[in-house]
């Protein structure tokens, strides 16, 4: 063969592969482009979903608006024309009307899903379970009432650890010169949920541990929907509470300072007046369910031992 020949060869390889090259480049520049426009498609689409859930929802309290509205008007036109069932007939018109004109401003205009809420407290267990980490603090958690009636979440540096007072107990870190009491106190995330609980509630508990234990149970429940299941087992004798809960909407209960284990333990400590030791176990023969045990001591000097 020539060289010519041999030349004209190379150039047709070579315009081959530079050809491939550039459809190969081709097709990496528009893959991001393809992937880009999905992702926009995808929020497009989550996007409608949840204006579609909402209106969905506003629909319900809608419809349940005029369906009691509509039961208190016919109520009140039985009334007229049953006079001797008036008196009856009349309270349930005003008492259908008046709900239905309740339930129909009172609707909601914003629903947020329970994953929302889940995603932001998982974010927050995490940086505080990191602070805990960092500063070598201990597995203890103690909910601790204090002077001004809140209640504080005391992570305790020591095993052997003593209960910081009050005043002490308002800072954050706590360097005190009394060893045993150094650790973290920090807001409970339960604290705003037992305000709302006891606004609720209906007569004083006076310190009844087992009563207290089964309304906040009912509470987590029917209240505030953040588990499908609570069943307690209270020994107030024996300073202890045993709740048993399953289908959390914040997920696994064993994360730190859980919105139900510090409402729980936080309304008790806040009644009873004493800190309150919360302990989490998950029930190895039931999944998602797991067991809050709250125990506490008439000393509020109290102190533990155990191993490193």
């Amino acid at each position: 063969m020539s060289e010519e020949g041999l030349t004209a060869d190379a150039r047709d390889a070579t315009d081959s592969d530079s050809h491939r090259t550039d459809a190969d480049g081709g097709d990496r520049e528009t893959r991001p482009v393809d992937l880009r426009t999905r992702i926009e498609l995808l929020e497009e689409e989550n996007e409608r979903l949840r204006e579609e859930y909402a209106r969905t929802k506003q629909a319900q309290y809608r419809r349940t608006a005029i369906a009691l509205a509509g039961l208190g008007v016919l109520a009140a036109v039985a009334a007229l024309l049953f006079p001797a069932s008036r008196t009856v007939l009349f309270a349930l018109g005003g008492t259908g009307t008046f709900l239905g004109v309740l339930t129909y401003y009172l609707s909601p205009e914003q629903f947020l899903p329970a994953s929302l809420g889940q995603t932001v407290y998982g974010a927050l267990a995490r940086n505080e379970s990191d602070i805990v980490g960092e500063l070598g603090l201990r597995d203890d958690r103690l909910y601790v009432p204090t002077d001004s009636g809140e209640v504080r979440l005391f992570v305790p540096q020591h095993a052997d650890y003593e209960l910081p007072d009050s005043a002490t107990l308002q800072d954050v870190f706590l360097t005190t010169e009394n060893d045993r009491a150094r650790g973290l106190a920090l807001e409970p995330t339960g604290n705003a949920l037992v305000d709302e609980f006891e606004r609720a509630v209906t007569g004083d508990l006076d310190g009844d541990a087992a009563t207290l234990a089964t309304q906040t149970s009912d509470a987590l429940v029917e209240q505030f929907e953040l588990v499908d299941h609570a069943d307690v087992d209270a020994d107030p004798a024996g300073g202890r509470v045993t709740v048993a809960v399953s289908e959390s909407a914040y997920g696994p209960l064993d994360r730190f300072d859980h919105p139900v284990v510090s409402f729980l333990a936080s309304a008790l400590a806040r009644d009873i007046e004493h800190s309150v030791i919360a302990e989490v176990t998950s029930d190895p023969d039931q999944q998602d369910t797991y067991r809050v045990t709250l125990t506490w001591s008439d000393d509020d000097q109290q102190s533990r031992s155990s191993s490193d």
